[in-house]
């Protein structure tokens, strides 16, 4: 790809939340080194410390990323550390962010990934290398660059953390504003009249909200691939007591 122009796009995917002056200084890194590039907030409401969780989220998210995309991903309560920034290609998608496990689960399902070591940056804040590290090598690649004139060395993932995690999860990895609960299970692989247990409560399956009564609580595959767990005009959240985290079984 070296040499060649790709489709400004970069999308963000951060447990930041909105407020406070973070996102649009990540937006502002991007804008000094390629003004022309567009920039979409993705989520900054990803599960909060929680790389693992956010790792599976994300895979479910990313088959909807134009395919040339630079996702800026950063859930990275290690900043500072000695854990390694990273640039991941999975599929012909970049990834750019904290060598964590935040980009496992979206590598391990590419049919080809790589992944390259960032330099490190003496000039950067000990605590904010999304706006310092990570936005400046996403809108470097949108220009053109190739990896390996932005890192350090390419590296092998068994030497990254997350190569242990399972390929599904089962617990509560997002809750959204309804209070519905995505697991890190994947729909196509719980059986379609399986039912999903979690706290005190057994969900049956159910293809959508009005297939279930009002206030019954129960479990679809959402949008995104995911087996989520609901409430009829409620909330999953408040009625099952959920949280993320929440261990999810396969009854």
């Amino acid at each position: 790809m070296a040499g060649k122009p790709r489709v400004p796009l970069i999308v963000f995917f951060t447990d930041f939340g909105y407020d406070g002056p973070y996102v649009g200084q990540m937006r502002i890194a991007v804008g000094r080194i390629a003004p022309m590039t567009a920039v979409v907030n993705l989520m900054h409401d990803a599960p909060r410390f929680d790389p693992r969780a956010s790792a599976y989220l994300l895979a479910a998210l990313a088959p909807r990323l134009p395919p040339t995309s630079i996702c800026v991903g950063v859930v990275d309560p290690g900043v500072g550390s000695t854990r390694p920034g990273v640039i991941v290609e999975a599929d012909g998608r970049f990834y750019v962010g904290p060598g964590n496990g935040l980009f496992e689960i979206v590598r391990r399902r590419a049919e080809d990934a790589r992944v390259w070591i960032l330099l490190e940056d003496a000039a950067a804040s000990a605590s904010f290398h999304g706006r310092d590290i990570f936005a400046p090598a996403g809108a470097h690649i949108t220009l053109g660059k190739d990896p390996a004139e932005i890192a350090a060395r390419e590296a092998s993932f068994d030497q990254m953390p997350g190569a242990d995690w399972p390929d599904d999860l089962p617990e509560i990895i997002y809750l959204d504003h309804y209070g519905n609960a995505m697991t890190g299970l994947r729909a196509a692989q719980v059986p379609a009249d399986a039912r999903l247990r979690v706290g005190s409560a057994t969900c049956r399956p159910a293809r959508t909200f009005s297939d279930a009564p009002k206030g019954e609580a129960f479990w679809y595959e959402n949008s995104n691939g995911l087996a989520e767990i609901a409430v009829n005009a409620g909330s999953a959240r408040e009625t099952l007591g959920l949280a993320i985290g929440s261990p999810v079984e396969i009854a």
